[in-house]
């Protein structure tokens, strides 16, 4: 049987407010009385309900977390970042993997929700007008990791994807490279997808050179649309210089498609992409790549929400939109021309 609020203060011979306080360590209970108390919790293994506190004060100290992809170590690594923030100031996590589907995000929110958590973290992805109108239901305070509403109205911590792109090309224009092909992610995800497609033509057309239609293929962000983007680049006439990925995952994909057919990566064609995933570092040649701070997102992510969650700041504040910085990791995989 489950053993009850009243069971313990029977047995401690005490009030069941006064066993309230214990758990609830509030100051005011005797330390004999405290000990007492304790003492019956641990004879009887007494748990308190979580839920029926949250119910009284209003707080669960629960945050829900929406991850796209759990098998994606970026998502694991920003996961990191808010798990330790969230240990730091005493809240627990509920993470829910959501396949990239915008049907399973939009149902995970709005159970979250029916949960009681007293806020909500979104990763990744494309933030639709369905996403949008799910956080307006919410009650509690919403921060996007890794990805930003289009109208920049919903607290959010991220890098700026345009630029990241537009260092990485911009790179390779400065090693003497003229013939860019990109394997890019989502066009329709504009905080992603589009933005580091955007930073390419930029750079690109800076540097006076022109955007062809049939350098650009769109990928899935993984492994095996590196691949097979590559092996369509190789057909092409003349056949691109180097190749930039819009995540590490593509970029390695490209790789081993060009070994596979013998081409030397980057004494024939240079390959750099955007994220710094830990596989970058182990593949050969090891990859150069613009880093994003996961960790660091996933982190200042949380830190803000538990400054929405006890209304230290505002989510009108100019302080809820955060760019954090980005860096470019040379490595082996560009060479010049």
């Amino acid at each position: 049987m489950t053993v009850t609020i009243y069971d313990v203060a029977r047995e401690a011979g005490v009030s069941m407010a006064t066993v309230s306080r214990v758990v609830n360590n509030n100051p005011n209970v005797k330390p004999q009385t405290r000990k007492k108390v304790f003492e019956a919790i641990e004879r009887l293994g007494y748990r308190p309900n979580a839920v029926a506190r949250g119910l009284a004060s209003k707080k669960t100290t629960t945050v829900g977390v929406v991850i796209p992809d759990i098998s994606n170590s970026i998502f694991s690594e920003v996961a990191r970042g808010i798990e330790d923030i969230a240990n730091m100031y005493h809240y627990n996590i509920i993470l829910c993997n959501a396949d990239k589907k915008k049907d399973k995000e939009i149902r995970v929110i709005n159970t979250l929700l029916e949960k009681q958590v007293d806020g909500l973290l979104f990763m990744g992805g494309a933030i639709t007008d369905e996403h949008v109108q799910a956080f307006k239901t919410s009650s509690v305070p919403v921060v996007l990791c890794a990805t930003a509403d289009e109208q920049r109205k919903i607290p959010s911590v991220d890098i700026d994807h345009e630029q990241a792109a537009y260092d990485a090309v911009s790179y390779l224009v400065a090693q003497g490279h003229r013939d860019i092909a990109m394997i890019s992610g989502h066009l329709q995800d504009p905080a992603n997808g589009y933005a580091r497609y955007q930073g390419y033509k930029k750079a690109l057309e800076e540097a006076g050179i022109p955007v062809r239609e049939e350098y650009v293929r769109v990928g899935n962000y993984r492994y095996e649309s590196g691949l097979e983007v590559t092996k369509y680049f190789l057909t092409l006439d003349p056949r691109p210089t180097a190749i930039f990925a819009a995540t590490d995952e593509m970029a390695i994909g490209a790789i081993h498609t060009l070994q596979d057919h013998q081409i030397k990566v980057p004494e024939d064609v240079s390959v750099i992409s955007v994220d710094n995933i830990r596989m970058a570092s182990m593949v050969r040649p090891q990859l150069t790549t613009v880093a994003q701070p996961m960790y660091d997102i996933g982190a200042v992510a949380m830190r803000l929400l538990t400054k929405l969650m006890n209304k230290e700041t505002k989510e009108s504040s100019e302080l809820t939109q955060v760019i954090l910085p980005h860096d470019l990791i040379h490595r082996n995989s560009v060479a010049h021309r």
